[in-house]
């Protein structure tokens, strides 16, 4: 198959879109899907020329048609008779309402039960058939010919007939009023007349409301579709945003992890060192308002002393250290000088303590 045979991707993708809302089941088609599969792209449009928008092949489609035709008419015709049916029992139901409240006048109460008795017959001959046609015996033995004798004069059924007419007419005027009130409570205060002439132009109405109804459900249905593609696509972005993230933590994060450690401690760093300085400028704040400037010179005074002290202190004790050193030098012989100086000494010390008495004693 030549490339030229095929569309063109946004010509392709349009046309694919319009296909598959409103002749082929919903489908989330990406114009990449359609890029990748060609030929399935020239199948679906292929599709698109041997079915009409209900999915439907046009054979198929024709014979719809035509049987719906024949439903709308059967339906017709059974709503006509079905209609005419209910009149005519609620005419029997609103005579028996009112012979319990209202005087009936005697036509009243003939045409009503002439009514009624035909009515009857008629049903009851329905039920019994044909007689040909029956295999088993009749009801109760009767035949069809024992209920017609029971039908009402002739006479009387053509004068019923021609005033029944009337009567349903009436009643379904009322019907129709009814309805157009409903349907539009503001008529319900105009004349006969005019309500007659909006009955004649309701069916029209609502036929129209109906189709706007209809073509509501396909615009909703439409945007369903249109909800359910982006609900996808929203999905499928929304998985890919995830995965970047997941990605972006697993590859930066554990970069910037370290910077971000040392920029702490440093940080940390900076602000033990400005609490030290903190605490001192606070303890010499304290001893700013302690001690004053006389106090500080006297101190200073004392502490020079005191280190002129200590250093005199540690140059006589370096003096000493030294002849020690040149003691230790001499060894025993150094001991035994110690002792014999010791011994000297004391006994030096003893005569004057002597010396001294005596010299007490004498004066």
């Amino acid at each position: 198959m030549a490339s030229g045979d095929f569309c063109s991707p946004g010509e392709g993708m349009e046309i694919l879109q319009q296909v598959c809302s409103k002749q082929l089941p919903p489908g989330n088609l990406s114009e990449e899907d359609l890029l990748q599969n060609p030929y399935f792209s020239k199948l679906l449009l292929s599709l698109s020329q041997h079915v009409d928008e209900s999915g439907l092949s046009l054979t198929l489609a024709k014979e719809q048609a035509q049987a719906w035709k024949e439903v709308r008419l059967h339906k017709t015709t059974w709503l006509r008779s079905e209609i005419l049916q209910r009149v005519i029992q609620e005419l029997l139901v609103d005579y028996y309402v009112k012979t319990q409240d209202t005087n009936l006048t005697s036509e009243d109460k003939k045409f009503h039960e002439t009514l009624e008795q035909r009515l009857l017959v008629t049903e009851l001959t329905r039920l019994l058939g044909p007689s040909r046609e029956r295999e088993i015996p009749p009801l109760l033995g009767l035949e069809k010919a024992d209920l017609l004798e029971l039908m009402p004069p002739s006479e009387d059924f053509v004068w019923m007939r021609a005033r029944l007419q009337l009567e349903v007419e009436e009643q379904l005027k009322k019907k129709c009023f009814t309805l157009l009130c409903y349907h539009d409570p503001s008529s319900d205060a105009d004349s006969e007349t005019l309500k007659a002439a909006k009955v004649w132009k309701l069916a029209e109405v609502l036929v129209g409301e109906k189709q706007q109804c209809q073509d509501a459900k396909s615009q909703q249905k439409e945007q369903m579709v249109l909800l359910e593609k982006k609900s996808a696509t929203y999905s499928q972005v929304l998985l890919r945003c995830l995965t970047l993230l997941q990605r972006l933590l697993q590859e930066h994060r554990l970069k910037t992890q370290s910077e971000l450690d040392r920029i702490n401690a440093q940080y940390l760093e900076i602000k033990c060192s400005a609490m030290i300085l903190k605490l001192r400028m606070e303890e010499l704040k304290i001893l700013s308002d302690t001690y004053t400037a006389e106090k500080v010179e006297v101190h200073r005074l004392i502490r020079d002393h005191l280190e002129g002290a200590i250093r005199l202190q540690e140059q006589d004790m370096e003096k000493s250290r030294q002849v020690l050193n040149t003691y230790e030098v001499l060894g025993e012989e150094f001991d035994r000088l110690v002792k014999e100086y010791t011994q000297l000494k004391q006994a030096t010390e003893n005569k004057r303590w002597a010396l001294q008495e005596f010299n007490k004693a004498y004066h």
